[in-house]
């Protein structure tokens, strides 16, 4: 029998080698079809007695990204199909689906013929599953052998057994460590588990894999011999007693209840290690097609994974402009952002000059790079060689006749109008005519800039997030006269820097910074109010959000905040900024010297190290303060969140954002909003626009005009719609292929 995704070979000892190589992919995942064929494979070995055993392995530089995605979301979609006709009998065709790779590799487990796994590269998800089911697991002795059950980060958990043999092959506190935040481990953090049972070179991987099969390995997993024992003991054990409780008070601590999948996890592992096996893995299944079903889950599912796909591929690229392949990139300036983009650009293997005004601050620029790099060296996540060729990307310069030959040249000088002006001027001056010219300004309009320019249409904006190297999401901003070929270079390079592009239309402050300045803005009215700091953080991270307000404002510093709010009562007026706001940010800058973490002293106090940072005493001497019981402390959660929606609903309104994918996914890398919401527009369709606009109705009662929903919001909640059907992304781009 021949099959599309797989090849079978037996060799002349009787051992089957099947190499999983799916056609037209990049990377194996699982399908229907591939499944259909392994399970097909599995009844082969199993039934033909000339065969011995089965090493699986992959024809590709990685084993598999695990399950397609896509295929659960169409369970999703026939499961919201059908449940409105019969609700119980739709359960059951999801739960039924939902253990049907439970069902194949249990099969395989119980064969009666040895299985070895042969892991060569990334082995996520569904394929780590299937690795855990074959009697012996054998590693590469590479870096980029990855391996993880990281399905908790988009809402759903490992559902094929993961929750089940982890736990009874390694102890039970290193299991819910590893399920619960998706941990990926090496090859030698695996074995250490008892997760893997060898580590061989990788020429030598297969064969090590059929040495396993020829020395007698039974074709028997642990957890079915009589004598089997937990490796960390009885969950009713003194080990268990010091484990669980505080296993799920830290849950609590880390989730505040937000995410059901990683609840559903200890759930799994603790009601599975009660009970034989199977009964085990039908518990795991009955909670598996309970989160599928989850609100949570079909956000995460969207926005993180689906959307965050389509996005890093170029989803938002023009059509038919030649990609371009970067032979040299120039940064001007080499502060702490162009140091960093300059490090993000060496660290893709693209060559970069990285210039300022004189050669010493070139270096200091240079110098970042080394830091950077040392570090990751430090923490075994570099090898000194990767420094040596990282650092001889980077040319330090004052001269801008080195800039001669740059596909792209990325600003990052100074945020004025007049030394930009200049900069760009200079550049423009010695670059080929089809280079492009971006800016990483983060307040100043790109139009505005666009004008220093004698080629408009080669100018676009490229705004990175603080640290670079850190941040995953770039902003590209359109000006009105930026051209598809700017937009297709500036795709290309974020795409080419492992970073995620969005899109947007030029305004004050772009997608980004207005909706976190909405943010940051209710919690200082929230201070103003009287509200102890402490409740306002607490419910920002209650509500979901990484960071609370406050200690973010520290991280971008307090007198950047005085800066941008002086400069916009410049441009709009002493109307566009609260009088009251304006003044806690004065008496913080002025009166009291405190600029954020960079000078140890803003809304929190930073203690030298290994001391934390704690909240300013002085806050709450600064309004008189209200008793924390009169404080409504879910409302406090409602308003942060409910703010920044109303914001990004504005801007989708006026057309700064146009995909809701970009929007999401952008929210989430960007700022870190709530992501179990699955991002900023889906939290809004999750609740419905007709229930959010009367939410929106109350807080503007009580709190004021800036929970005013916008005309679009009040258009959708009367017609029912969600961002997703009124913008839709995959409607706009199928009528572009059409086009």
């Amino acid at each position: 029998m021949s099959y599309t995704n797989f090849t079978f070979d037996i060799d002349n000892d009787g051992i089957a080698l099947v190499t999983w190589d799916m056609p037209d992919r990049s990377m194996n995942v699982f399908t229907e079809e591939a499944m259909l064929e392994l399970n097909a494979i599995v009844d082969k070995v199993a039934s033909d007695a000339s065969i011995k055993g089965a090493v699986i392995t992959s024809g590709k530089d990685t084993f598999s990204g695990g399950a397609d995605i896509t295929m659960l979301q169409k369970m999703l979609s026939k499961f919201a199909a059908d449940k409105a006709k019969d609700l119980d009998k739709a359960t059951k065709v999801l739960f039924d689906n939902a253990g049907y790779m439970t069902g194949l590799f249990r099969k395989l487990e119980t064969s009666g013929k040895p299985w070895v796994s042969a892991i060569n590269g990334t082995c996520m998800g569904g394929a780590f599953e299937l690795s855990l089911a074959c009697h012996g697991r054998v590693a590469a002795d590479s870096d980029k052998v990855k391996m993880a059950l990281p399905e908790v980060k988009i809402g759903i958990f490992p559902g094929a057994g993961g929750t089940q043999r982890v736990p009874r092959l390694t102890d039970q506190q290193q299991a819910l460590q590893m399920l619960t935040s998706g941990q990926t481990l090496s090859p030698q953090k695996a074995k250490s588990m008892g997760l893997i049972h060898q580590i061989a070179e990788p020429t030598k991987l297969v064969e090590t894999a059929k040495a396993m099969i020829k020395n007698g390995l039974k074709p028997v997993a642990p957890w079915d011999e009589k004598a089997f024992k937990l490796p960390g003991g009885p969950v009713y054990s003194v080990a268990g007693a010091n484990l669980w409780p505080p296993a799920i008070a830290i849950l609590r601590r880390e989730t505040y209840g937000n995410y059901p999948a990683a609840a559903a996890i200890l759930k799994c592992v603790y009601e599975g290690l009660l009970v034989p096996f199977d009964t085990g893995l039908r518990i795991e299944q009955r909670y598996f097609t309970e989160i599928m079903q989850t609100r949570e889950a079909a956000a995460m599912i969207r926005s993180l994974f689906v959307s965050l796909q389509e996005l890093n591929k170029g989803a938002r690229r023009p059509a038919g402009v030649p990609e371009t392949k970067f032979k040299k990139i120039g940064v001007l300036g080499a502060g702490f952002m162009g140091a960093g983009i300059a490090y993000v650009t060496a660290k893709a293997g693209i060559p970069v000059v990285l210039l300022d005004r004189d050669m010493d601050a070139a270096a200091k620029g240079k110098a970042h790079s080394d830091s950077l790099i040392s570090d990751q060296i430090r923490k075994g996540r570099a090898k000194p060689e990767d420094k040596d060729r990282l650092l001889s990307l980077i040319t330090p310069t004052a001269d801008y006749a080195d800039l001669t030959g740059c596909d792209l040249v990325v600003e990052a000088v100074f945020e004025d109008s007049g030394v930009k002006k200049d900069a760009t001027e200079k550049a423009e001056a010695v670059l080929k005519p089809a280079a492009v010219f971006a800016s990483n300004t983060s307040t100043i309009p790109i139009t505005s800039l666009a004008k220093n320019s004698a080629r408009p249409k080669n100018f676009i904006g490229i705004h990175f997030f603080s640290p670079v190297d850190k941040m995953m999401l770039v902003e590209i901003i359109l000006g009105k006269k930026t051209g598809d070929k700017a937009l297709a270079t500036a795709i290309d390079f974020v795409r080419a820097i492992k970073k995620t592009p969005i899109v947007v239309n030029d305004t004050r402050g772009f997608y980004v910074n207005r909706c976190v300045l909405r943010y940051m803005s209710e919690a200082y009215k929230m201070l103003i109010e009287g509200v102890p700091a402490p409740m306002i953080e607490n419910a920002a991270k209650a509500a979901g959000m990484p960071v609370g307000p406050l200690a973010l404002t520290d991280e971008t510093a307090i007198d950047l905040a005085q800066k941008i709010m002086k400069q916009t009562m410049r441009d709009l007026g002493d109307k566009a900024v609260d009088p009251k706001q304006m003044a806690l940010i004065n008496t913080l800058v002025d009166t009291h010297g405190r600029f954020g973490r960079k000078n140890g002293k803003g809304f929190y106090d930073y203690p030298q190290k290994p001391a934390k940072k704690k909240l300013w005493p002085g806050l709450k001497d600064l309004y008189p303060q209200l008793p924390p019981e009169k404080v409504d402390y879910e409302e406090l959660k409602q308003r942060l969140l409910v703010t920044i929606a109303l914001e990004a609903a504005r801007v989708m309104e006026e057309g700064i954002v146009t995909d809701p994918r970009e929007a999401d996914v952008g929210s989430i890398l960007a700022f870190g909003f709530a992501p179990f919401t699955g991002g900023v527009l889906s939290y809004i369709d999750g609740i419905g626009a007709k229930k959010f606009v009367k939410i929106a109705k109350g807080l503007r009662k009580k709190n004021g005009g800036e929970f005013k929903a916008p005309k679009l919001l009040l258009d959708m909640a009367e017609k029912g719609e969600t961002f997703y059907e009124r913008f839709d992304p995959y409607a706009r781009s199928e009528a572009r292929k059409a086009a």
